[in-house]
């Protein structure tokens, strides 16, 4: 299938969760954040390439080596962020309060419409920063994902990932894919049920809601700036009074 980005093609899921390759994730890392507390899922835009490629460039070599399948350096990163075609694609972020792009999903969907009667598909690919890891982001980007790919008419999500990546192997396996290995890899394949009302209206209201969510982390950044900087000015006068008195 065509992606947008020829780095995409084969790319590992990185555990939502997980340590790097050689290592068992923790069964907690892997579990769905509870139903009532929500998370906000910003769709991304070509504006969001500094912060995607500051997420990308703060994984661990394991963790690149995950997502990507080879431990990519920071400028294959840099290249893979820059070929992102936010026009075709969608890519998903969560972010914390100081607007760090903690988690983020790219979903690269077919180059174009499949003849009648066949199968579209998409890819998933997702990682997590270390820090971020044991709150459910992973499932509910893989979620998100799912209810997006379902709106546009996808049929199957594929997902790679190498075979010893517990934490997403365990989060495709709970959503009913099919997994087969071969050899340190592995390859799930999700049929998804068509689009109706209801996926269209749970997309737009997550989609609202996150939007006001990052206007008010936005905010709330600027003003803690403007604090920051009224303290700064404060520290200042409070040092020229202490030298001009001595």
């Amino acid at each position: 299938m065509g992606l947008a980005v020829d780095l995409f093609k084969g790319a590992k899921a990185v555990a939502p969760a997980g340590e790097p390759s050689g290592h068992e994730q923790p069964a907690a890392d892997a579990g769905a954040v509870p139903p009532f507390r929500w998370v906000p899922i910003r769709s991304l835009s070509a504006r969001h390439r500094p912060r995607i490629l500051a997420h990308l460039l703060a994984l661990p070599e394991g963790d690149r080596y995950l997502r990507f399948g080879y431990a990519a350096s920071d400028a294959q990163l840099a290249h893979y962020t820059d070929l992102i075609d936010f026009t075709h694609d969608e890519v998903f972020g969560i972010f914390n309060r100081r607007l760090e792009l903690l988690a983020m999903a790219h979903l690269a969907m077919p180059a174009a419409p499949d003849q009648e009667g066949a199968c579209a598909e998409a890819e998933f690919g997702v990682s997590v920063l270390p820090k971020a890891r044991g709150r459910g982001y992973g499932s509910r980007l893989f979620d998100h994902a799912v209810l997006h790919a379902r709106n546009r008419r996808i049929d199957t999500l594929v997902i790679h990932a190498l075979s010893d990546n517990t934490a997403m192997l365990r989060i495709v396996r709970h959503a009913g894919a099919s997994v087969d290995r071969e050899g340190g890899e592995a390859q799930a394949r999700l049929r998804l049920p068509p689009d109706n009302l209801l996926s269209h209206v749970d997309a737009m209201v997550e989609g609202q809601a996150a939007e006001l969510d990052y206007r008010f982390k936005v905010h709330a950044r600027r003003v803690d700036g403007l604090l920051d900087a009224i303290d700064e000015v404060k520290s200042r006068f409070t040092r020229t009074g202490s030298a001009a008195s001595e």
